[in-house]
């Protein structure tokens, strides 16, 4: 069949006679032929490479592969065959021929057993031993879930590698690990399958048009980049990639991965090295280009929590809970959002912040990277009166557009008052007119603005690069590794952070702004915002419930995500306590309320740094300490015999002394005052932890209490209108002296007291909870839906 295809091609001009010099034949092997991505993506590709190479002297055989029985598959493949469409320059007819050609050279196969592999290998043996053809190559490309690798690997290795003389070229797919052991692991495997010459592991972010001329570009331009590609003229550098789409159809992936190992460790990391590698001394030496990208990989300084923002669009708790079969009761930590501060520590680069955003469920899709350089120039002349088009007061940048967004095309764009770039003319021409597009507020008459004069789909370049054996288009298990130990320690720190929610799409407003500050990151809108859950009816307008309570700021959601958003803000607090004293004061109050806390602190925030966290209490009631009514009691059996804290750094109030309880003589709460005096800074708790009950008691402090609302008396004893009626708590003014207070307000039955205490001033004898006001002003109330809208 293979000799009656090639005489028909040369009788349409398509290849030249394989006696004029043939360079051999190669074997092209999609495996996943059925699949998502080579419907979309790699048949097409492939086709490309087809077109692109038939008059090359090379002839082609292309074998879609998969686990399909033989009649199915064969159906499947040949569905997607069929849909192939030829470049917009290619003629109708000889884009007929073409496609007929590339049909009949193409054929399915079932490879499911070693044998079935071995049979391959005896059909592409037999098939060029009757055509006279000579084996140039073979590419086998791994369009399948990596746990298949390894197997895959072993039948290729063993059965069907080309013979002596012929390449070998193995096309991988991310994800590749999960982290660093994860990475290591699977390169370990592939090692003793292939050498790393035959391997190309695939980064389609690296066949984009503009991310794969950024090293061109920058030599290309070296005599004007030169003097400003440095730490003293470059401002900032993002890399950006948003999307509008969500997650739905891709939890099952997106739960182990998350936005960082799925686009940030990969895509992102792989432009920002193209921006910040140093140039080669020849740029189509892939090794040099390898090296140099290695380099500046190993240069980047160690990221640590406070590199990064986090933030998880509100309806994807729901798309895990529906795809993934999940109960109402689980809770998702996996970021859909991401914004990450990255510092190189190279001499080039040092102290110039670089910025790698993505997210999904965003205003717009769009992604680019973008070079801002600083702008000393002070221009007094308003610009209305001046030459508006190379003014020295505008922004000065180059901008890498990817695509899609405003532009909707490939684009490299360098602000008029830089200068005038060097592009090659004919693979990217100057696009003028567009008067009414802005990019970053800019109109697009202030940019040089060049797009490709042949726009190409990414895995086209790329199957392109495989051919020709071009490897600093892919990445090496050596950069693969460096990626992963710079990335590794972060999402471990990070594992269990609660992101911050956020509606989506263009609702999104400020939420996901954030900011530099003392080289941290934070969202810019500092107090906390809504958290809305859409498992049940939630309010019509994301802005209606305000964003403070009482002059204070207020986080409101659902309860499940309230408690979630709670136990991160604690751990925030005592990490940052710990960090500035070593230690962590934490009073913690009794009551049903915090239960859900306890549990929570204790099943997912694996990083709270409980050895430096002292616990104390912020009342108890007069029970003995082993009594289920004991607030200790319920500490511990929710909290502290799951956790790892000091025996010593747990402080219950001494309410049974002398096998007595809560007896004035035995001096209970001057011995606990005592106590927090001689551990505490000041007596200054790092955070005290409140509820609130339906009559506006706090702690056990009780409207018209004679004890504790006021004067000295740091620890008092007070008196319950409900069993059992004594109890021991902190006082109002020790409880004020703390550093921050949370106030915990949870369910439907405390929606009037919720309202009551929004209205009222500062009463503590009528309401006690109203005379909270620590003298440090931190006071956060966090109240579920139900409290707050009953």
């Amino acid at each position: 069949m293979l000799r009656r295809v090639l005489c028909t091609m040369l009788l349409v001009g398509a290849l030249p006679s394989l006696a004029e010099g043939s360079q051999g034949h190669i074997s092209v092997v999609l495996l996943g032929a059925t699949g998502d991505l080579a419907k979309k993506y790699l048949w097409q590709g492939l086709f490309q490479l087809y077109i692109d190479q038939v008059s090359s002297g090379h002839s082609f055989t292309f074998h879609g592969a998969a686990l399909t029985d033989l009649e199915l598959g064969q159906k499947l493949m040949f569905d997607v065959l069929k849909k192939l469409s030829c470049p917009p320059d290619e003629s109708p007819n000889r884009c007929a021929v073409l496609k007929d050609q590339f049909l009949k050279l193409s054929q399915y196969h079932q490879l499911k057993t070693a044998e079935n592999y071995t049979a391959l290998n005896r059909e592409i043996g037999i098939l060029l031993h009757q055509e006279g053809l000579k084996e140039a190559g073979r590419i086998f490309y791994f369009s399948v879930p990596p746990f298949a690798y390894t197997e895959i690997a072993r039948h290729i290795n063993s059965s069907c590698r080309p013979p002596p003389g012929a390449w070998l070229r193995v096309v991988l797919e991310k994800p590749f690990g999960h982290d660093l052991e994860s990475a290591q692991q699977m390169a370990a495997e592939l090692t003793s399958f292939f050498r790393e010459e035959e391997m190309y592991r695939v980064d389609h972010y690296l066949g984009k048009q503009a991310v794969a001329h950024i090293l061109p570009f920058r030599d290309q331009n070296c005599q004007f980049l030169d003097p400003i590609w440095n730490r003293h003229h470059v401002e900032r550098v993002e890399v950006v990639l948003k999307e509008t789409v969500d997650a739905k159809g891709r939890t099952s992936f997106y739960e182990q991965y998350g936005v960082i190992r799925d686009v940030l460790q990969n895509h992102l990391t792989e432009a920002l090295m193209f921006l910040t590698m140093e140039l080669p001394g020849n740029l189509s030496k892939a090794e040099e280009v390898l090296q140099c990208k290695l380099q500046a990989l190993q240069s980047l300084r160690g990221l640590e929590k406070q590199s990064v923002v986090l933030g998880q669009y509100q309806a994807y708790a729901s798309h895990v809970q529906e795809e993934l079969q999940k109960g109402q009761n689980y809770v998702s930590t996996t970021p859909t959002f991401a914004g990450v501060l990255v510092h190189s520590d190279s001499l080039r680069w040092e102290g110039v912040p670089f910025l790698l955003t993505s997210g999904k469920a965003l205003d717009e899709r769009v992604g680019y990277v973008r070079v801002l350089f600083k702008n000393r120039a002070y221009c007094t002349q308003s610009e209305a009166l001046r030459d508006a088009g190379h003014s020295q007061c505008k922004p000065k940048q180059i901008v890498f557009y990817i695509g899609h967004g405003v532009l909707n095309t490939p684009a490299v764009l360098v602000s008029r008052n830089l200068f005038r770039p060097i592009m090659p003319k004919s693979n990217w021409r100057e696009v003028v007119g567009q008067p009414d597009l802005h990019i970053f507020g800019q109109p697009l008459s202030d940019y040089y603005v060049y797009s490709p004069v042949k726009e190409r789909d990414a895995y086209s370049v790329l199957i392109s690069n495989i051919y020709h054996g071009r490897k600093d288009f892919f990445i090496t298990t050596e950069n693969l590794l460096a990626s992963w130990a710079f990335w590794t320690p972060l999402l471990n720190s990070i594992s269990h952070q609660a992101p911050r929610l956020y509606p989506g799409g263009v609702e999104n407003q400020h939420y996901l702004d954030f900011e530099m500050v003392s080289g941290e990151l934070a969202f810019t809108v500092a107090e906390p915002v809504e958290l809305l859950n859409p498992s049940g009816p939630m309010p019509s307008d994301y802005k209606t419930i305000q964003s403070k309570f009482r002059k204070s700021p207020l986080v409101s959601a659902w309860s499940e995500v309230l408690i979630s958003q709670l136990a991160s803000d604690v751990e925030k607090t005592a990490s940052r306590a710990v960090a500035r004293s070593g230690q962590f004061h934490l009073a913690l109050s009794g009551g049903s309320s915090p239960v859900a806390l306890f549990q929570r602190l204790a099943r997912h925030h694996y990083d709270f740094p409980w050895r430096h966290t002292h616990l104390w209490l912020v009342d108890e009631r007069c029970v003995p300490l082993t009594d289920p009514e004991s607030n200790f009691f319920s500490l511990h059996n929710h909290l502290l015999q799951n956790i790892r804290v000091p025996y010593f750094n747990v402080h219950p109030m001494p309410v049974h002394l002398h096998q007595r309880l809560c007896v004035e003589e035995d001096g209970g709460t001057e011995l606990y005052a005592k106590e927090i005096v001689a551990l505490v800074a000041n007596a200054s708790f790092d955070l005290v932890l409140l509820g609130v009950g339906t009559d506006g008691h706090t702690a056990s402090l009780f409207p018209h209490s004679e004890n504790g609302l006021e004067g000295a008396q740091a620890v008092v004893l007070t008196e319950s209108p409900v069993k059992p009626h004594q109890r021991m708590s902190l006082s109002l003014p020790l409880i004020n002296k703390a550093q921050q207070v949370f106030v915990l307000v949870m369910g439907k039955g405390k929606h009037d007291i919720t309202t009551q205490i929004s209205r009222v001033g500062r009463e503590p004898r009528k309401w006690p909870i109203s005379g909270v006001s620590p003298s440090s002003g931190q006071l956060v109330w966090y109240v579920d839906y139900e409290a707050l809208l009953g």
